[in-house]
């Protein structure tokens, strides 16, 4: 079986594009927006980022940087209702351990160093834990299920800084205020604690 076969497989079986409608996640022309996340998705695999495929034999009839950049900034996706196929994996992974072990949630807040960039969006100066000192970039907080094998991320949220000295980017301000991504952008600026709780809630519904 081709590598291409296991992840529409895998994607018929978590329903993929079910979700992908569900949170609004579409496009009105060109490539479905279940093709282009199909691969996204695969490169994480690959180890290649988009222009490492564009160059590749692959690369052929694949679209430019700027049509992935549209699809992933677009300010009216529902990323939460997305993230609720996270759940499905969930089950899968239930249907195959022991009912007697241990499940945990576990909140991740890794660092995502963006050293090299000057005038990325909403970037500040974070401390990275692992590291103990500050670095430019945004913090990754993640709410994942694990059995104490598995990891399945289920929510997370991407921080900027809530403390003004450290931003070092503003938010863009051509976006409409009652956007889900405004929403999202605000999210931002929250601290860790309270973000925290919210994702919290979230996994209880």
């Amino acid at each position: 079986m081709s590598e291409q076969s296991r992840f529409s497989n895998l994607f018929a079986t978590l329903q993929v594009g079910k979700s992908l409608r569900n949170a609004r996640i579409s496009k009105s022309f060109g490539l479905s927006s279940f093709a282009i996340f199909q691969l996204i998705f695969s490169l994480v695999f690959e180890g290649k980022n988009w222009f490492q495929l564009l160059g590749s034999q692959r690369g052929t009839g694949i679209p430019e940087k700027d049509v992935v950049y549209r699809f992933l900034n677009h300010t009216s996706l529902l990323g939460e209702d997305f993230a609720y196929f996270s759940l499905r994996i969930v089950l899968h992974f239930e249907s195959l351990i022991s009912p007697t072990r241990v499940r945990v949630f576990i909140i991740d807040d890794s660092v995502m160093s963006r050293n090299r960039s000057k005038k990325a969006e909403l970037l500040a100066r974070v401390f990275d834990h692992s590291m103990g000192k500050f670095t430019k970039g945004y913090t990754m907080l993640t709410l994942g299920w694990s059995d104490g094998f598995s990891f399945a991320p289920l929510n997370f949220v991407m921080l900027s800084s809530a403390k003004l000295t450290n931003q070092i980017c503003e938010m863009i301000s051509k976006i409409s205020k009652r956007s889900v991504g405004y929403k999202r952008r605000m999210e931002t600026f929250s601290r860790k604690p309270d973000i925290s709780y919210v994702l919290k809630i979230w996994s209880k519904v």
